[in-house]
């Protein structure tokens, strides 16, 4: 499509134009993004509301409190991040600058999801802006009503040349993959996840893929099962289980098995009531697409509690599932909904050995009292990310990355993270056209005692710390004249 090359095109324009160099710039357009939030909640509220009948409490905890939370870091730290960061010399280049400068990459795809569409389309947005990148932000089209106040809002608040929203379907993002970016980042399944890269591979564009999995639960037996359960199921629930890194499954000690599963029937009513469809803290499935294959997963397995549904508003109740089999339905997909299958394992080495056959899990929680236990379970499985006797809690920390690995994805982002994924670390070196004399080592004719000191002056590291130039050219002259001396022999 045309709109999508003339899309494209206008924000490399504006990319070029150089404006976002500027520090002072990138922090108004983050600013404004802050007024953007504050100045419309109300009516972030009521599209999250229409799309996954989020309440207003929700939006602001799950939604709008990490973005200014990331906004707020950002303006602090900006002008630290995007300095020269200066790096160790070698004897050779020991009177020359040699330092990192990160740099913009250009033109950045941001494809944002649906579950979380404002919070996963912003966050990522604001570390292509702190990088000084121009961006194409295409939300999911499932969120409808909020991807529509995202095209609606962004161009109000932000530069609009730089910064352009494009809603639409498959069609529309097949066209948009189609032009060439500096690099895409992707948040959903491993499916899209394959064709985002295969089509960005055509122009060598680097990605970032957030995509999620089955992420395990580890329950040992010696834990305080209330306070697990509480955990666990907020993490599940929350969202209606539509969260990428929702606890998928839970492998529990045999001997606690049905202590867990009372327990999580007990809490389930505590958060929601005895009806949860009559709570306003509970969400709704997006589409009938997915509530259909949601419930497709019931298949083969038995349901200890909840399995209650109405297609008409695409409620799914909170569900327990036992007598789960390893090669039933529920147990080959992420769920990404409210199921929660419950398995028994006899130790944790059991339960290693589980996880570890299976794809690498976007977040991994494990429940035990005894440290050591838990350093195993690090130290011998591998995932995105790690909790601890919590769920979900390490997402909201910005000096952690936040990506997958493997199956579950590639890269990160996050604070920091953001800005170093949104930025070109470029190597430089500003020589000095003096100290001829040191130089000289390295050029023909060569000589078995030149081969000798370009060892030296190579592979031996120089920081000075504190020490000062003043030493330092001390010590360049003094090298110097020693060189002089030895060559002239």
């Amino acid at each position: 499509m045309d709109q999508m090359k003339n899309t494209v095109g206008k924000a490399r324009a504006a990319f070029n134009s150089r404006k976002a160099c500027s520090l002072e710039f990138r922090k108004q357009q983050l600013q404004a993004l802050r007024r953007l939030l504050t100045e419309n909640e109300d009516r972030i509220a009521d599209a999250l509301h229409k799309d996954l009948n989020k309440n207003k409490l929700d939006t602001q905890v799950f939604e709008i409190m990490g973005l200014e939370g990331e906004i707020a870091l950002l303006l602090e730290k900006l002008t630290e991040w995007a300095a020269p960061r200066p790096v160790e010399r070698n004897l050779l280049t020991l009177m020359d600058e040699v330092y990192i400068q990160p740099e913009p990459l250009g033109v950045v795809l941001i494809i944002g999801a649906w579950n979380y569409p404002f919070l996963i389309s912003l966050q990522p947005l604001l570390g292509a802006i702190a990088a000084g990148n121009a961006v194409v932000l295409k939300p999911s089209e499932v969120s409808e009503n909020s991807a529509a106040l995202i095209k609606e809002l962004i161009p109000k608040y932000l530069d609009k040349d730089l910064y352009q929203v494009v809603c639409g379907g498959v069609a529309e993002t097949t066209e948009l993959l189609k032009e060439k970016f500096d690099h895409i980042m992707y948040t959903g399944n491993s499916t899209v996840g394959k064709i985002v890269m295969e089509a960005a591979a055509k122009h060598l564009t680097p990605v970032t893929l957030e995509l999620g999995g089955k992420s395990p639960c580890y329950i040992d037996k010696n834990v305080d099962i209330d306070t697990v359960c509480r955990r666990i199921a907020w993490g599940k629930f929350t969202n209606c289980g539509q969260t990428c890194i929702a606890p998928d499954y839970i492998l529990c000690d045999k001997s606690i098995h049905e202590k867990v599963i009372e327990r999580l029937k007990e809490t389930i009513k505590e958060f929601y009531g005895e009806d949860p469809k009559k709570s306003p803290d509970y969400c709704r499935i997006i589409s009938t697409h997915h509530f259909k294959r949601i419930l497709s997963l019931l298949e083969g397995s038995k349901v200890a509690y909840g399995g209650q549904y109405d297609e008409a508003s695409c409620y799914i109740a909170p569900t327990i599932l036992t007598d789960v089999s390893p090669t039933s339905k529920v147990m080959k997909e992420e769920i990404f909904g409210p199921l929660l299958p419950i398995l028994t394992v006899n130790n944790v080495d059991e339960a290693i050995q589980f996880i570890n056959q299976r794809d690498k899990p976007l977040a991994l929680y494990a429940f035990c009292h005894d440290k050591k236990v838990l350093k195993k379970i690090v130290a011998e499985t591998s995932s995105g990310g790690v909790t601890a006797n919590d769920t979900m809690i390490h997402f909201t920390i910005s000096t952690l990355p936040f990506g997958g690995v493997g199956n579950s994805g590639m890269g990160a982002y996050h604070g920091k993270f953001s800005f170093d994924t949104f930025s070109h670390h470029r190597a430089c070196l500003i020589k000095s056209l003096k100290m001829e004399t040191v130089n000289k080592v390295r050029y023909p004719p060569g000589s078995p005692e030149k081969v000798k000191w370009i060892k030296r002056l190579i592979t031996k590291q120089v920081n000075f710390g504190k020490l000062g130039l003043v030493f330092i050219g001390l010590l360049g002259a003094l090298l110097a004249v020693l060189m002089k001396v030895l060559l002239l022999h």
